[in-house]
């Protein structure tokens, strides 16, 4: 394979549309069986060598594990007790792609009551009444899975330099991204909420204490290209007017945060060292500008094989 795959958002959209919904259910089903963790870290989905997976979710009955396979274009649901349902990734209404996951889930032995209805879109429809024609273009979806793992390459070893709390490298269905997250360890101001159909509550414990979170996403939202972003919260004091590399980066008035469009990233001589400059100046805009403690908190990047030194 090719790696870091080119992306064209208005290509992708139809797909992404579908994948959207599609991913929000699975998530769904993950957070109606797993006990909640700190930020919402019981949700997310993650970038695996077939796709995007659950992980294990248990239950009393059995564990089971709901995967999108982006190389065979279906999903599966696995129990530990043998069983496994398939649901073919093909054109389909979102509406016939619930009633598919609810009969697999269903055959497989898993638990298959979820919340219905989509969160962080504005006015959500349920998804049993999305009947309107839905999009899948294999290749599309197989590049933007193939795209990630490539990010995830550069996540982990930028999550590796740090001592302090951080976020395992996981894809949020609700936003529909992939994220990694540094703390303080500091306690933040209430979080003003307000995100379209997500609880306040929510959010509010998600941003609980300070953070410089960055990731990626494919676009959407005013934002018609494949981004990576770069934030923190609360957004300290001249952290907008901090410079940044590399140079294709920059602060976005509308998002409040740093971006660096994927394709940038993409026609670099070394892409990796490229989005990681990204990472390390956006993280250091927000530590030196909201007074972190870098000294307690940094250390060099991991390297396989050798323990951190202590």
């Amino acid at each position: 394979m090719s790696a870091w795959p080119d992306l064209d958002y208005p290509a992708f959209a139809p797909t992404g549309q579908s994948l959207h919904m599609w991913t929000q259910m699975v998530g769904k089903f993950r957070l109606a069986n797993t006990p909640w963790v700190n930020h919402s870290w019981q949700v997310p989905l993650y970038v695996d060598a077939r796709g995007l997976t659950t992980s294990l979710v248990t239950t009393p009955a059995a564990g089971f594990e709901v995967r999108f396979d982006f190389l065979d274009h279906r999903l599966t649901v696995t129990s530990t007790e043998g069983a496994v349902a398939t649901v073919p990734l093909e054109p389909m209404p979102v509406a016939q792609f619930h009633a598919a996951f609810i009969a697999a889930l269903k055959q497989a032995g898993a638990p298959s009551d979820f919340h219905g209805s989509p969160n962080e879109v504005p006015d959500p429809v349920p998804f049993s009444d999305q009947t309107e024609p839905g999009a899948y273009d294999p290749d599309q979806a197989a590049d933007f899975w193939r795209s990630m793992v490539d990010i995830v390459r550069v996540f982990t070893r930028f999550r590796s330099g740090f001592l302090g709390k951080v976020s395992p490298v996981h894809f949020f269905w609700g936003s529909f991204d992939l994220a990694v997250t540094r703390f303080s360890g500091r306690d933040a101001p209430p979080h003003p909420g307000g995100f379209p159909a997500l609880p306040d509550a929510v959010t509010r414990e998600a941003y609980s204490h300070e953070v410089s979170s960055a990731g990626f996403w494919p676009g959407g939202n005013g934002v018609e290209e494949a981004m990576f972003f770069s934030y923190a919260y609360p957004t300290p004091d001249g952290m907008a007017g901090a410079e940044i590399a590399p140079e294709q980066g920059y602060w976005h008035d509308q998002l409040q945060e740093f971006v660096l469009p994927y394709a940038a990233v993409r026609a670099a001589p070394d892409p990796d060292a490229v989005l990681l400059d990204f990472l390390d100046s956006t993280y250091v805009a927000a530590a030196d500008h909201g007074n972190w403690d870098r000294e307690a908190l940094e250390c060099q990047y991991g390297v396989p094989k050798v323990p951190r030194p202590a």
